[in-house]
């Protein structure tokens, strides 16, 4: 059809201002995270100095998400972390309320975040998602908030 308009992002990083929220709770896992991210953007164009806040576990990624947002110094966020499940129900209620914390800020803000939040159920997983067998997630979390930036941009 011909009469269809069409918006698409670009993965363009050029000129934009980005923040990345990493938890610090599985460190190890977090900073492979951190360093697909940096890297995705740095290939895609990101000609300006990114913003690296560091929280203590994924609980805390909605509230210095929302603080970056209301900042308006942003066009978009990548949050970072990872929920490793243990023997007790406590990765359920993190999982949820991150989750859930993370989207409502994006949502209220109107501004693209990232979701780069493993919750895994081993640290085997949790490893091949922070750049191994199935990829980079911190990276793959960069990639849609970029699309999204440039999309919203376009609306």
């Amino acid at each position: 059809m011909s009469n269809i308009k069409t918006i698409e992002g670009q993965l363009n990083a050029r000129g934009l201002k980005i923040a990345l929220v990493a938890a610090r709770f599985n460190d190890f896992v977090v900073e492979r995270l951190v360093g697909g991210a940096v890297d995705y953007l740095t290939r895609h164009g990101l000609d300006s100095e990114i913003t690296l806040v560091r929280v203590p576990g994924a609980f805390e990624l909605p509230l210095a998400c929302q603080k970056l947002a209301k900042s308006g110094k942003f066009d978009g966020i990548v949050a970072l972390g990872a929920v490793i499940r243990g023997s007790t129900p406590h990765f359920d209620y993190v999982c949820a309320e991150a989750s859930k914390g993370i989207a409502q800020v994006s949502l209220a803000a109107e501004l693209p975040i990232g979701f780069g939040l493993l919750t895994t159920d081993n640290l085997e997983q949790a490893v091949e998602r922070a750049g191994s067998k199935a990829g980079n997630k911190g990276a793959d979390a960069a990639a849609a908030m970029l699309e999204t930036a440039q999309v919203l941009k376009q609306i």
